[in-house]
C-alpha cells in the first residue's frame, strides 16, 4: 500500500513535518500521488484480506485484526518496492500465524489480483469535484505514484485515467518517492519547468520533502486534521481556495 500501490497506504503513519513554505505561486500543473490522496481501500484493507481468505478456507479473521497486522508490518517496510515479490513478503507477514501456509503459497494470487479491481478502492468524496474544478481552471493535471503495474488499469476502471495529462508510476520509472529522479520524469512529460508544478500527497517523506528537493511546490494532505496550514491541507476543497489566492 502506501504510499500506494498493491494495497493502498499505511493511514496513520505520516508525521507531519513544517519546512518553511512560500506561497504558491505561478502555478502550471498539479500533480498527485494516487493511494491516500486520491483513493483509498474500500472498506479496509482488513475488509479485503479477510474476504479473500474467507474463500481460501480461512473464515472469521477479524478485519480490524488484520489492518492492524497490515500497519505494523508497513510501518517496517515503507521503502519496499512495489513488486509483486515485496507484497507476498507483507501478505505473509500480515498473516502469519493466522494462516496453515503462507498466502505467498496459497491464496497471495487472488489477493493480489483482488486488489486490481475497482470496487475494492473509492476515490475519496472531494476528488471528483476538486479535479474538476481545477481542470475548469486551466490546470494541467499529472500522478506520480509509487505503486504497481496494476495502476494504469486500475484509474481506468474507476474512470479516472482521463482525468490526467500524465502518470508517471514508480514500477515504469524504475524510481520511487522520494528519489527526484520520478518527479524529474513528470517534469519532461509535461515540458515544464519543476516550480510551475504543485504536488499533492499524503505523506511527508515521499510527497512534501521529495517533490521539494526535485524543485516542485508541494503540500502534503492529512484529511484527519482540523484544519489544513501552511504547508498541509485539510481537504481537497482547500486546494482550490489556495490556488484562487
Amino acid at each position: 500500500m502506501a504510499t500506494g500501490s498493491h494495497f493502498g497506504p499505511a493511514y496513520g503513519y505520516h508525521a507531519r513535518v513544517q519546512p518553511a513554505s512560500a506561497p504558491l505561486a505561478r502555478i502550471e500543473a498539479v500533480a498527485f500521488d494516487v493511494g491516500g490522496t486520491l483513493i483509498r481501500p474500500w472498506p479496509s484493507v482488513g475488509h479485503v484480506y479477510a474476504e479473500v481468505a474467507a474463500r481460501h478456507g480461512l473464515p472469521n479473521l477479524a478485519p480490524e485484526v488484520l489492518a492492524g497486522r497490515f500497519r505494523l508490518v508497513w510501518a517496517k517496510k515503507q521503502h519496499l518496492a512495489e513488486t509483486r515479490a515485496g507484497w507476498e513478503q507483507v501478505v505473509d507477514e500480515a498473516f502469519a500465524g493466522l494462516a496453515p501456509i503462507p498466502p505467498s503459497q496459497s491464496f497471495f494470487p487472488a489477493l493480489y489480483q483482488r486488489f486490481a479491481e475497482p470496487d475494492v478502492w473509492r476515490p475519496y468524496d472531494d476528488v471528483p469535484p476538486v479535479l474538476d474544478g481545477l481542470a475548469a481552471a486551466g490546470f494541467r493535471l499529472a500522478v506520480i505514484s509509487n505503486w504497481d503495474e496494476r495502476l494504469r488499469g486500475l484509474l481506468r476502471r474507476l474512470g479516472l485515467d482521463s482525468r490526467f495529462e500524465a502518470l508517471v508510476v514508480s514500477c515504469e520509472v524504475g524510481h520511487r518517492k522520494p528519489d527526484r529522479a520520478i518527479f524529474d520524469e513528470a517534469v519532461r512529460k509535461l515540458a515544464l519547468p519543476a516550480g510551475r508544478i504543485l504536488h499533492i500527497g499524503d505523506s511527508p517523506e515521499m510527497d512534501l520533502q521529495g517533490a521539494r528537493n526535485a524543485g516542485f511546490q508541494a503540500l502534503q494532505i492529512d484529511r484527519d486534521a482540523a484544519a489544513g496550514g501552511p504547508d498541509h491541507l485539510a481537504s481537497m476543497f482547500e486546494l482550490l481556495e489556495r490556488l484562487r489566492r
